[in-house]
């Protein structure tokens, strides 16, 4: 079965040189050119949605947005001419999966695409609950606890954490944080896994006596309740 992709691009320039790129190497391509259609079309099975911000009716994150919050889980790489830090940063916690900046190169759309979608799960999901002393995240529902303290997360915090707490008291690097949650193999991103650690030291561990979330010198990070000597 050939792989669908969905294009949703206002631009018939950019959105006709990526459906004729793609067909040529066998993938079957739908293009709209609209938010609101991006939506729509995008509640369907596809294999990988291209989409890019600056879209008439609803803007790409909004579009974005919405179908995560509808769970549909099609990997989003979001193409545009935004390549700012804070831009990159808002597309993912707005549930994209990759970021590529206007010009690109059509080899580099390929790889990106090809990464997405060869990507594995990220976990072994054989355990719904994790816990570290009194913080919970339940991977079916979504939620997060520190004692009876509901955590709210954007995606890529949740993902952050989830694979904190899969490897638990085990020090992680920065570069195979990146890999895992963001699916890179280089740092693209400047100080992006130390920005997201940030956050989440915010939300999980501010106002409690014990700090689970624990930088490693020199190395990255690790989530534990045992404390540091």
């Amino acid at each position: 079965m050939s792989t669908h992709i969905l294009v949703v691009e206002d631009d018939e320039r950019i959105s006709s040189f990526i459906r004729r790129g793609l067909e040529a190497e066998g993938y079957l391509v739908d293009v709209v050119q609209d938010g609101l259609e991006g939506v729509e079309k995008g509640m369907a099975p596809y294999d990988l949605i291209l989409l890019d911000l600056l879209l008439p009716d609803q803007s790409g994150h909004e579009v974005c947005q919405t179908l995560r919050r509808e769970r549909v889980q099609t990997p989003i790489l979001i193409l545009t001419a935004k390549d700012g830090l804070e831009d990159k940063l808002s597309g993912f916690d707005h549930g994209a999966d990759d970021y590529l900046t206007k010009p690109f190169a059509f080899e580099e759309l390929l790889a990106r695409i090809k990464a997405l979608l060869r990507r594995k799960p990220l976990y072994e999901e054989t355990t719904t609950l994790l816990q570290v002393a009194n913080l919970t995240l339940n991977r079916d529902s979504r939620e997060v606890r520190r004692g009876s303290k509901p955590i709210m997360l954007t995606r890529k915090e949740f993902d952050l954490l989830e694979f904190l707490m899969s490897n638990a008291d085990k020090a992680l690097s920065r570069t195979s944080i990146l890999e895992h949650v963001w699916g890179y193999h280089y740092d693209t991103l400047t100080n992006t896994v130390d920005v997201y650690i940030g956050y989440l030291r915010k939300k999980v561990d501010s106002g409690s006596k014990i700090k689970l979330i624990q930088t490693v010198r020199d190395f990255g990070y690790k989530i534990s309740d045992h404390q540091p000597s």
